[in-house]
């Protein structure tokens, strides 16, 4: 049997907050609005995808953007429930294009892995019971010295 990969899904466009925004995944916002009050969700723009926050915490990246690493970037509170978040979630990988980093606090579901939209909603419902595995508090901007 052949598995012939799924192609990328096209951004939609969406109305959040008043905005019209071309989400990938849109999915995923909506699995986490049916889990959660409106007022503790945040999407906001970075690096041409689509940060998903709630509360102050950043939890998913979505992503569509035609590479390997395309699908739901996850947030991880600490490096070191990589491997059981993997070992639970199989599809879980590390960002291939963060890979010299070491950019370990952060997973890929990628969007062309088998089960895809049920991985993604699975994470979304961790994080509606507030799993504190998932979701990190980004750090603050240092300020550039001024001269």
């Amino acid at each position: 049997m052949r598995i012939v990969p799924r192609p990328p899904r096209l951004p939609v466009k969406v109305v959040y907050d008043g905005r019209i925004v071309a989400l990938a995944y849109p999915f995923v916002l909506e699995e986490l609005q049916s889990l959660m009050s409106p007022d503790r969700l945040r999407v906001k723009a970075m690096f041409g995808s689509h940060a998903l926050y709630v509360d102050e915490k950043i939890v998913f990246i979505l992503r569509s953007k035609g590479t390997r690493d395309d699908g739901v970037w996850v947030a991880l509170s600490d490096p070191v429930h990589a491997p059981a978040m993997r070992k639970a979630y199989p599809a879980l990988r590390g960002i291939e294009m963060f890979a010299e980093r070491a950019f370990t606090d952060w997973l890929n579901l990628p969007a062309s892995e088998e089960g895809f939209e049920e991985v993604a909603l699975e994470l979304c419902a961790l994080i509606g019971k507030r799993d504190s595995r998932l979701g990190k508090v980004p750090k603050g901007r240092k300020k550039k010295a001024t001269r």
